[in-house]
């Protein structure tokens, strides 16, 4: 093995962060969505790009900074882009899933993305929100502090963007649409991608790998981003250790450990010692998933290099030793929460967490799989010959054929949504034991509506039906607060008592464990619908997704103004 990676020639080149000379200015970016032939695991074929980049460009800017980027669509898809974390206050129209905030960019049109960066500093990502084509369209999205504002940590040597991903050999959109057919599960990917790369454990992959080359004795801050379609992921770098001290572009109370999870939707920020005793060894940092219940999944590995260079050189020196990283087995839900539970705010004066101490809306969402009835004279390929399907209080979410947003903002939702998406489940069972007798979900286009500035409270709870999985929740247009997570079915007269209001984590996806629940506090302070999903792209595909309505406040600051003039159409 020493041998063969001895023989790797193909360095990944880490984009560089450029920083501009002041804050708050507007850095135009120009997207071109087109097709690019990109060869893994012997196969080559065409895939949707930005730039023909796989994978896309890094964005960069400084909190206060606007950006505009214009994306000019030059594939037979229709498209969007999001830009996950990214709050989007009062900009929902720049937000980006398909048919909530806008239509698709169709074939030879254009939109400009135009938002500005407002109290946030971190690690954030981009990805497409349509269909699967995220699988390929996705990109770091690095946002710095203010010129002259620190971070509240050791300042690094370099920063380097990781960003993990999924390779498919087959055509993702056909591989979904098939799924949705027959009503069984996708296929899984062929390969895990650090940085695009699948990395030597691959067929014909010893030349498709990442190396990050360091100097002993360094600090590296490494910009972790999954962007993995249907996989939390286990992270980790042989003999080394690291320091989490960001979670989704909000710091975090640092602390030590060999390895991470994280989910798909989420990024870490960790620092990375290198260790000045180290100048002839190669180390794999490895990446696989976590998985739980019945799901397939991809059972593999995709692995990178850490190569040592002496200090005086640019280059790494000859490799006399390569170390393996031990990362936990692939179902160990004990280290996946104990994990979990050290992500704690910073929660002090320069950045305080301001949890909502009171509540004004109360919700509690049963989250999980269920089934459709198979069509007639059709064969399913799910459980007892059914489809799979999924819900949010029984109710699968069914994708309208006009934006929610323009719908809400021109007061013509009428055919397109309803607004009484249910507060509670429509029927109590026990969630984590014995399915019920009935397993099949509703559908329909539902909201929920907030006042604005409401203070909300929601308990996400998984339910065990066909199996028990952990759900990465993702919330647009908001952060959230993390306040309790448990096991077993949520109790509402004692578990509260157990909520931390104090150093909660702060953060825009988190995943409600197997069998458990996770209750997560936010401000409704965003005019605008907002969808809020769980990242496993498969369980997004069968309906495990529903929008918010938040309402217009009082103040002319508190209202969602008009959208632009190249918003597309329908």
């Amino acid at each position: 093995m020493v041998a063969l990676l001895l023989a790797l020639s193909v360095l990944f080149l880490l984009p560089e962060l450029t920083y501009a000379e002041h804050a708050g200015i507007t850095r135009h970016y120009k997207f071109v969505i087109q097709l690019q032939n990109v060869t893994r695991l012997c196969h080559t074929k065409s895939i949707v790009t930005v730039n023909g980049q796989f994978p896309g460009p890094t964005i960069v800017a400084r909190e206060g900074d606007r950006l505009a980027v214009k994306v000019v669509n030059h594939v037979q898809n229709n498209i969007t882009l999001h830009w996950h974390g990214v709050r989007q206050f009062r900009s929902g129209w720049a937000d980006g899933p398909a048919y909530v905030t806008q239509c698709p960019i169709q074939t030879g049109r254009t939109y400009v993305y135009n938002f500005t960066i407002i109290g946030q500093r971190g690690t954030l990502f981009w990805h497409a929100h349509f269909s699967w084509q995220r699988s390929t369209v996705y990109g770091p999205l690095v946002i710095l502090p203010k010129r002259g504002e620190p971070y509240p940590f050791i300042k690094p040597y370099k920063e380097v963007p990781i960003i993990f991903g999924e390779w498919f050999n087959g055509d993702p959109e056909a591989i979904i649409a098939q799924a949705l057919q027959t009503g069984g599960g996708p296929n899984v990917s062929d390969a895990y991608t650090i940085n695009g790369l699948p990395g030597p454990l691959y067929n014909c992959s010893v030349r498709d790998t990442f190396k990050l080359s360091v100097k002993p004795g360094k600090t590296y801050l490494l910009r972790l981003i999954n962007a993995a379609l249907n996989d939390n992921l286990f992270f980790g770098i042989a003999n080394h250790t690291l320091t989490v001290v960001e979670a989704d572009a909000v710091y975090v109370k640092p602390f030590h450990t060999d390895n991470l999870l994280i989910t798909p939707g989420q990024t870490i920020n960790v620092l990375l010692k290198s260790n000045p005793h180290y100048p002839n060894a190669a180390f794999f940092m490895a990446v696989r998933p976590y998985t739980t219940g019945l799901a397939t999944f991809d059972n593999s590995t995709a692995v990178g290099l850490l190569e040592y260079q002496p200090p005086n050189s640019s280059h790494p020196s000859n490799i006399l030793q390569l170390f393996n990283p031990s990362l936990p087995p692939l179902n160990d839900t004990s280290f996946a929460t104990n994990y979990t539970q050290r992500l704690r705010s910073l929660a002090n004066a320069q950045f305080p967490a301001n949890v909502p101490q009171t509540v004004d809306k109360q919700f509690f969402f049963t989250v999980g799989m269920g089934l459709d009835p198979c069509n007639k004279n059709q064969t399913c390929q799910g459980p007892i010959g059914a489809k799979l399907s999924a819900s949010i209080n029984n109710v699968s979410f069914v994708q309208p054929i006009t934006a929610l947003l323009q719908a809400h903002f021109f007061g013509k939702s009428d055919g397109v949504y309803d607004t009484d998406f249910p507060n509670n489940p429509p029927f109590p069972f026990n969630y984590t034991g014995a399915p019920p007798n009935n397993m099949f979900v509703g559908h329909g286009t539902k909201v929920a509506v907030l006042p604005f500035n409401a203070s909300v409270e929601v308990v996400l709870q998984g339910i065990s039906i066909l199996g028990t999985e952990n759900h990465p929740f993702h919330l647009h247009g908001f952060n959230f607060f993390v306040v309790g997570q448990g096991f077993g079915n949520y109790d509402p007269s004692k578990d509260p008592s157990s909520f931390n209001l104090v150093d909660p984590l702060e953060g825009n996806t988190f995943g409600v464990p197997p069998a458990g629940w996770v209750a997560i506090r936010f401000r409704a302070d965003n005019p605008g619908v907002w969808l809020m999903h769980c990242h496993l792209e498969a369980h997004t595909s069968w309906g495990l997704k529903m929008a918010w309505l938040v309402l217009d406040g009082r103040l002319p600051n508190q209202k969602l103004p008009p959208p632009p003039s190249d918003l597309p159409k329908c």
